[in-house]
């Protein structure tokens, strides 16, 4: 599952956010991963509606690398101000146990403000992969022990730790090919790049529907959009 949520530079100034003309500049979200992501799109949304409701424009700035440590460290070290905000995911506490040595500190650092959105993931393959379920597809990779595959946003990311936990159940090895976001493990699954890839629901149903990969399993308790052929992961 991926969920992403909205926080806040946490030593704020004095009574910055409790000023009646907050906000009186543009804000910043900083997204920690590349633009086409859940949280790039969830984030442009968000930044529309505030933009709406406030009267104050809400602009967003991707700082992929590192797992979403790069983005995460701009953000830490942004003014205080409640002028830069931060889309975070699993990633983030995913990277408190991967990196002991983060330039920033997560609690200390950032305080939660609203949860934005919750999914699913998917895992999908290119058409050429000769597995058209889940217990093909492990069968297909035991046989051939890392000739199989697979993409994700980064280290740490939930796109990792799902093919991680994969083949640590399946008892499969997989060759993972890290990429600075998740949009260029994407475009490289459709163009059969790599050969699999877990991803958000959200942002690799379209290209299912489309028939540019295969759905075989999902992380969650329903099938993808009803669709029989996607066993549960």
């Amino acid at each position: 599952m991926r969920r992403l949520f909205i926080a806040l530079c946490c030593a704020l100034s004095s009574g910055s956010l409790l000023a009646q003309d907050y906000p009186a500049k543009p804000v910043r979200i900083i997204v920690p991963f590349a633009t086409g992501g859940p949280a790039d799109v969830y984030a442009r949304a968000v930044a529309q509606r505030l933009t709406e409701s406030l009267g104050q424009a809400f602009i967003v700035d991707n700082r992929p690398g590192g797992g979403a440590v790069v983005g995460t460290d701009a953000a830490a070290k942004a003014p205080a101000d409640g002028y830069t905000l931060l889309m975070m995911s699993n990633a983030q506490t995913v990277n408190e146990t991967l990196i002991p040595n983060k330039p920033y500190a997560l609690l200390r650092d950032f305080v939660p403000i609203a949860p934005v959105n919750y999914s699913d993931l998917v895992l999908v393959t290119h058409p050429s992969v000769p597995a058209n379920n889940l217990r093909e597809f492990i069968a297909a990779a035991k046989a051939s022990p890392k000739a199989m595959t697979f993409a994700s946003s980064g280290p740490g990311t939930p796109y990792h730790m799902a093919g991680e936990l994969l083949k640590a159940m399946a008892g499969i090895d997989l060759l993972h090919v890290p990429y600075k976001g998740s949009s260029g493990a994407r475009t490289d699954i459709v163009a059969g790049h790599v050969n699999v890839m877990f991803d958000a629901i959200t942002t690799m149903a379209a290209q299912v529907k489309a028939g540019k990969v295969k759905a075989l399993a999902t992380s969650g308790k329903n099938a993808l959009n009803g669709d029989a052929r996607c066993a549960h992961a």
